[in-house]
């Protein structure tokens, strides 16, 4: 089978192919996410082993992203790198079920991580072009992936009762050859390549506003490092059951479902700036109900709500401005930028930072920790972002 050619300035292709690869995509961060921590905590490793091999997802996407990104924008072949990662990933995860000792779970992690990261920026590279004329619009081909998330993470304790969490390894291997087979599905965007060549991408990156854009994205994901680390355990610690912790997960994504539905109304309404403000803001709050009350279900139902605005609103506001912000010919390298920012460094920094404080006091001093780093992404988009800008609108 011949591979899809590039797209043409004129020939819009269909968005379905883009929406199964989210679906695949994070059906997987939907069994990993909530279930991985318990692997690990049920091969013994201490509050620190762990915390290292969970952030081992977000730390690939320090170097991967930027430098699968830069490859895609020089070469122009997005879907080729798109479908050699999610093989690559598939291919070295083989070897995590095959033995448990740490460095051997360590080595293939790293491996296929960092494959693993390379392939979603250039997707929501290809998405927000697609999608650049209709403000909100990216939001509905995006939900998917938190449809796919959300599956995974409802059932994914019930199934692991039925095939036992030793063989959590197998049943992430078996969605990862699914990401192989959507991202064959996915077509080359190209984008614009005639246009006037634009100035280099260290011009856009040094302006004030750009860096607190980053700065917030890096906030925010820092605050969810200890969340995607410890919730887990923090939850089975607290009482809750796997069945209890795979719903309260999906509490968290089904509201981020209907928030991207909701964006298209949302865009409409305010302005990206204002939206980001709301994000961390909501964060804030969440991370503090986490800390001090999550024991009691219907405050961790609530926490649980907040999802909707502190990763599916920052994440579509997130995308929407670094399109605004960077040249078309740079969209790939900015996608990456962004994941490196926020999933690589600020995901990766607040897990490892939690793994330090999680024996002194567990939920308290772990989740104020993302407390502290959601309100000074606040006050860093109030002072820069200046939430009283205009309303998104369209790129030409």
């Amino acid at each position: 089978m011949s591979a899809p050619s590039a797209v043409s300035a004129v020939a819009t292709p269909s968005l379905r192919p883009f929406a199964l690869f989210y679906f695949a995509y994070f059906a997987f961060q939907g069994l990993f996410g909530p279930f991985w921590g318990l692997y690990l905590e049920s091969l013994s490793f201490s509050a620190l082993q762990i915390s290292v091999l969970m952030a081992l997802s977000t730390l690939a996407r320090i170097a991967a992203p930027g430098f699968w990104g830069w490859l895609a924008d020089r070469q122009g072949r997005r879907r080729a790198i798109i479908i050699s990662t999610s093989l690559c990933s598939a291919l070295a995860f083989a070897f995590v079920g095959l033995g448990q000792g740490f460095w051997r779970i360590f080595i293939s992690l790293a491996v296929s991580h960092f494959f693993w990261a390379g392939a979603l920026p250039l997707v929501e590279a290809s998405t927000a072009y697609l999608t650049r004329a209709q403000p909100g619009r990216y939001s509905r081909v995006r939900v998917w992936g938190s449809i796919g998330f959300v599956c995974l993470s409802m059932v994914g304790g019930y199934v692991l009762d039925l095939i036992h969490l030793a063989n959590l390894p197998w049943a992430l291997l078996c969605l990862l050859v699914l990401i192989v087979l959507a991202g064959w599905l996915v077509p080359d965007v190209a984008g614009q390549r005639q246009q006037a060549a634009a100035a280099p991408i260290w011009h856009t990156l040094r302006q004030p506003k750009v860096l607190a854009l980053f700065g917030c994205c890096f906030l925010m994901a820092y605050a969810h490092g200890p969340y995607y680390t410890f919730y887990s355990i923090g939850l089975r610690h607290a009482g809750y059951d796997k069945g209890a912790i795979g719903l309260l997960w999906s509490v968290g994504v089904i509201s981020e479902i209907l928030v991207f539905l909701l964006m298209p109304r949302i865009m409409g309404r305010f302005s990206l700036e204002r939206l980001m403000l709301a994000s961390l803001l909501t964060a804030v709050l969440r991370f503090l109900l986490i800390a001090t009350v999550v024991d009691h279900p219907a405050w961790a139902v609530l926490a649980q709500s907040m999802h909707a605005l502190t990763f599916g609103l920052h994440h579509a506001t997130s995308v929407g401005l670094i399109h605004r912000f960077f040249a078309e010919q740079h969209q790939g390298r900015a996608q990456g930028l962004y994941i490196i920012a926020s999933f690589g460094i600020g995901g990766s920094t607040g897990g490892l930072v939690g793994g330090v404080l999680w024996p002194h006091g567990g939920m308290l001093p772990t989740f104020g920790m993302s407390v502290l780093a959601a309100a000074l992404g606040a006050l860093l988009c109030w002072r820069y972002l200046r939430p009283q800008a205009v309303r998104f609108t369209a790129a030409a």
